[in-house]
């Protein structure tokens, strides 16, 4: 048995593989604008550059998102985080895990990872400053997301 530094995944169900094969298709077609995605062969986890909006604090500036999709997709949300470097930013910890309620408890199965990665987009533009979170700062830049 080989360990890995990502958690072990069940298998996407067919209900799953069907919804993401659409957004992908749909994706390739009218990509979300600033976004871009890495061509791969793994349907649970895409990756997908983003650049900073024009005009904010953010413009010009890319960066990478790792979404990883769980078995009952999209009746359970992905699981979307920064890789490394992750933007400074209020609701983006240093390990990547970004503070956005959509991607938990308001969650719901019409999302789409275009919608997401447009919630996103939107959370980084809004920034008026890049800082850490204040959780960060005040625990040293010490966390541990469980």
């Amino acid at each position: 048995m080989t360990s890995s530094s990502s958690p072990s995944r069940k298998a996407l169900s067919k209900i799953a593989c069907n919804r993401l094969q659409k957004e992908l298709a749909e994706w390739q077609v009218s990509p979300p604008s600033g976004f871009k995605y890495r061509v791969s062969d793994n349907l649970q986890r895409w990756v997908i550059e983003v650049t900073g909006a024009a005009g904010t604090l953010y413009a010009g500036e890319t960066y990478q998102l790792q979404v990883d999709f769980p078995e009952h997709y999209p009746m359970e949300a992905p699981q979307v985080i920064f890789l490394n470097p992750a933007p400074m930013h209020p609701h983006i910890y240093s390990n990547g895990h970004i503070c956005l309620d959509i991607l938990y408890d308001s969650w719901s199965p019409a999302m789409t990872v275009s919608s997401v990665c447009i919630s996103i987009l939107s959370m980084l533009s809004s920034s008026p400053a890049k800082e850490l979170p204040q959780w960060e700062v005040a625990e040293g830049d010490q966390m541990v997301v469980p």
